[in-house]
């Protein structure tokens, strides 16, 4: 009887780890999968599959980055960056094509080898440089963003 008690006993101890184990998978896992997905809010579409501008938001001021260029029209320029990026440094989109939009102007990966080294353009100064490269690409115009036409700037 003893035997059988303390098999028991030594069965509901070790049910009572697994469950603690399942509770912290659960505790742990399942709010690291949301975060990667939605990147700290830095991925407003919630399927980004890394966070490549971290989890972070870094919110500035439009107009004073949009100014540090002066050879675009400034009013476009701000209407492209609140509707690519909202003003967060550390936005980014995962394209349905593999590529990804990171930064105020949300500069497309496969610029990044032409403006950044290859890397993801995160901090405002390379991102900033980044956009105009891909102004210029476009013929000194915003054709190249997809909200161009929203703001009447292509």
């Amino acid at each position: 009887y003893q035997r059988r008690v303390r098999g028991s006993l030594h069965s509901v101890q070790h049910l009572i780890l697994e469950m603690n184990t399942l509770t912290l998978l659960i505790l742990f896992c399942i709010p690291a999968l949301i975060l990667a997905e939605t990147c700290g809010g830095n991925c407003p579409s919630n399927d980004c599959h890394s966070c490549r501008c971290g989890t972070s938001s870094q919110v500035v001021n439009i107009a004073d980055w949009c100014a540090k260029y002066s050879g675009w029209n400034q009013a476009c320029c701000q209407c492209i960056v609140r509707h690519e990026s909202g003003g967060n440094a550390h936005a980014q989109n995962d394209n349905t094509n593999g590529s990804s939009d990171v930064g105020l102007w949300q500069v497309n990966s496969i610029n990044w080898s032409s403006c950044s080294g290859g890397v993801a353009p995160c901090d405002p100064t390379t991102n900033l440089q980044c956009a105009i490269k891909v102004w210029q690409w476009g013929g000194n115009s915003f054709r190249l963003w997809s909200t161009c036409g929203a703001c009447g700037c292509c």
